[in-house]
C-alpha cells in the first residue's frame, strides 16, 4: 500500500508564502502523475496543480502565477510552493499519486490564510 504524508501547512497572513511537501513511501519515478487538491469549508475538493511523468504541469486558473508544483524523484517527494496567499486559499490540501489505474491520497494538511 502506497502511503503519502503531507506537511508544511499552517497559519499564514494574506500575501505570505508556504511550501507544502508530500512524501511518498515508494519511488515516484514511475508515477504517471502527481497532484495537489484542496477542499475549502463547504466546498468540493478541487484540483490545484498536477505534474505528469514528463514534467508537464497544470494549474487551476485561481492559482496560476502564484503556485508552483514540482517533484523530486530522488526524495520521493512532490512540492507545492504557494506565494501571494489569499484568504480564499484556506483549505485542507491533499496530494495524490496516480500509478497505472491506482490512485492514492494523503491525509491532508490544513492551510489557513488569515490576518
Amino acid at each position: 500500500q502506497v502511503q503519502l504524508v503531507e506537511s508544511g501547512g499552517g497559519l499564514v497572513q494574506p500575501g505570505g508564502s508556504l511550501r507544502l511537501s508530500c512524501l511518498v513511501s515508494e519511488s515516484i519515478f514511475g508515477a504517471d502523475a502527481m497532484g495537489w487538491y484542496r477542499q475549502g469549508p463547504g466546498k468540493q475538493r478541487e484540483l490545484v496543480a498536477s505534474i505528469n511523468s514528463g514534467g508537464s504541469t497544470n494549474y487551476a486558473d485561481s492559482v496560476k502565477g502564484r503556485f508552483t508544483i514540482s517533484r523530486d524523484n530522488a526524495k520521493n517527494t512532490v512540492y507545492l510552493q504557494m506565494n501571494s496567499l489569499r484568504p480564499e486559499d484556506t483549505a485542507v490540501y491533499y496530494c495524490n499519486i496516480v500509478v497505472r489505474i491506482f490512485v492514492y491520497w494523503g491525509q491532508g494538511t490544513q492551510v489557513t490564510v488569515s490576518s
